[in-house]
């Protein structure tokens, strides 16, 4: 295994990890799946990068597009539910007390 794909997949755990035990902020969760993405554009970008095939070089733009997307998503829920509830803490935030 070579070192760039071992650092990038320690990564990809480290922030695996930060959102299965950081789970008190919705900002947290929030950075942690963005950590997450874009350690995939990184390692999409360096399998294109090794294999030099034609077609593939497209997918890690549109990577980057959704994470951007996946990104301004949440922090519009973010921004909403710190304004309905006064917090970002994910024990207040229980759907089922509309």
């Amino acid at each position: 295994m070579s070192t760039t794909l071992f650092l990038l997949s320690t990564s990809f755990l480290l922030g695996l990890m930060g959102l299965t035990f950081h789970r008190v902020h919705l900002m947290s969760i929030l950075i942690c799946i963005e950590t997450m993405m874009l350690v995939l554009y990184l390692m999409m970008t360096t399998f294109v990068s090794f294999t030099n095939i034609t077609t593939t070089a497209i997918m890690p733009i549109l990577l980057l597009a959704m994470s951007a997307c996946e990104a301004s998503s949440g922090l519009a829920l973010l921004v909403a539910t710190s304004r309905t509830h006064g917090t970002d803490h994910m024990n207040n935030l229980n759907l089922l007390k509309c």
